[in-house]
């Protein structure tokens, strides 16, 4: 039976992202950087089941997701991004393959940085965020999720590249020279996320790049 949670706040963090804060049931454990399905509590909704990552630490007593809407798409996040507080959802059990491994380099597009972000915090909190970078591709500046926040954390460690603006000093698109130019050590991890098609072709850039496949961290 899954478990409930009330909806505490919400709030943008870019112009079709939100934070939403639910209280967070008894029990529940996760690992940073695995996802959750969440389900709104209505009629025409509980069977919509979606993934998200809760971004916040394991100890805080409420729960954060960080989801961004999709108005193209069935509805589900335009749902999400509308509801008031008090609203009830239901959550899924802890699912997924993405898990701290050790330093080394997180690569996501968009919302794939959701992810990271929970790992992050993790480190900064524990004061372990030496060794660690973030290469990050949106269409737009307005599009990075937390960019202050990640910032702070990773300082020049952050690399930022864009695909509809900056384009011509931000490096574009990632692959395989991108990734050349902006991994500084081939023995750490690579942790992997972004949609399917930007999965694949990063686990095969970093591949030609001749980092070992034991070292690939992504959503199986």
């Amino acid at each position: 039976m899954p478990d409930k949670a009330t909806l505490l706040m919400r709030e943008f963090v870019t112009h079709d992202v939100q934070h939403l804060l639910l209280s967070r049931p008894d029990g529940l454990h996760w690992q940073p950087g695995q996802g959750i399905e969440l389900a709104i509590d209505q009629d025409e909704w509980r069977q919509q089941r979606r993934p998200f990552t809760p971004t916040c630490l394991l100890e805080d007593r409420v729960l954060e997701f960080t989801i961004k809407r999709y108005p193209e798409q069935d509805g589900v996040t335009d749902a999400l991004h509308a509801l008031e507080p008090g609203a009830q959802l239901l959550l899924g059990d802890p699912f997924g393959t993405i898990a701290y491994q050790g330093p080394g380099t997180f690569i996501a597009a968009g919302t794939g940085v959701t992810p990271f972000l929970a790992i992050l915090r993790r480190l900064a909190k524990d004061d372990a965020l030496a060794g660690h970078r973030l290469l990050l591709t949106n269409k737009r500046e307005r599009d990075v999720i937390c960019a202050q926040e990640l910032a702070y954390y990773l300082g020049d460690d952050l690399v930022l590249a864009f695909t509809r603006e900056h384009a011509q000093h931000r490096g574009g698109r990632m692959d395989s020279a991108f990734l050349e130019a902006h991994i500084r050590n081939r023995d750490g991890h690579f942790y992997v996320c972004g949609p399917d098609a930007f999965v694949e072709a990063m686990k095969a850039a970093l591949l030609t790049l001749g980092v070992r496949p034991d070292r690939l961290v992504y959503e199986r």
